[in-house]
């Protein structure tokens, strides 16, 4: 006899998921903003920046880079309050996502900004431009610009790499999918249901970073 696919638990659980689904969004806000905030500092930093403060830098990133986000996420939620640094999962989630997306947008920024000709450093200082003022205006836009579509691939990945944060026992859509098969014990369906979502988002997520690029930088549209 086949599988009897059966899906009408669903409705009732629905609430459960939106909570998932809204935590997961959270989540990938938070570390989008303020991670690649970091990372354009620590781009900054490993280009343009001081000599002495580019080993710190660079050890930060390696670090960050060749370790699994998993044990790195532990060590924030595990380890930390151990050396009196407290923190409920959420926020120890939230830290983790910004830390791991800083190391890796540091290096695609990076890459952008050492993409930029000198002569439009050398633009940028012939028109009495501060260093800061030139490094806003005639490097990091056109280095963002370059680099967005990457950018915006990584965004997507750490978002789809959050599903591990549910081990800390973070609401998220992993967790709500554990929870409702848990309690239904129709695990096919439970996470076909979160696999689905799971690639609306990613779509979703792409297409609004997608317009933001284009909505920034109105060059690339033409």
């Amino acid at each position: 006899m086949g599988y009897q696919w059966n899906f009408d638990w669903l409705v009732g659980y629905l609430p459960i998921f939106a909570k998932g689904i809204s935590i997961t969004l959270e989540l990938i806000l938070v570390g989008a903003v303020i991670g690649v905030a970091l990372g354009t500092a620590c781009a900054w930093a490993r280009a343009l920046g001081p000599t002495w403060l580019k080993p710190f830098v660079a050890v930060y990133v390696e670090l960050i880079r060749n370790t699994p986000f998993l044990i790195q996420l532990f060590f924030i939620f595990f380890g930390l309050p151990s050396l009196g640094f407290k923190m409920n999962a959420l926020q120890a989630a939230n830290l983790a996502m910004v830390i791991n997306l800083g190391a890796y947008s540091c290096e695609i920024i990076r890459a952008g900004i050492q993409a930029t000709p000198r002569g439009q450093f050398e633009a940028g200082q012939s028109l009495a431009m501060t260093q800061f003022q030139t490094f806003r205006h005639v490097v990091l836009i056109p280095a963002l610009q370059r680099i967005w579509p990457a950018l915006s691939s990584q965004i997507v990945i750490v978002m789809l790499g959050s599903s591990v944060v549910s081990q800390i026992s973070v609401e998220d859509l992993t967790y709500a999918s554990n929870f409702v098969q848990s309690r239904n014990f129709r695990a096919f369906e439970t996470y076909i249901v979160a696999t689905a979502t799971y690639l609306v988002l990613s779509i979703l997520v792409r297409k609004l970073l997608d317009g933001l690029g284009w909505a920034l930088f109105p060059k690339r549209a033409a």
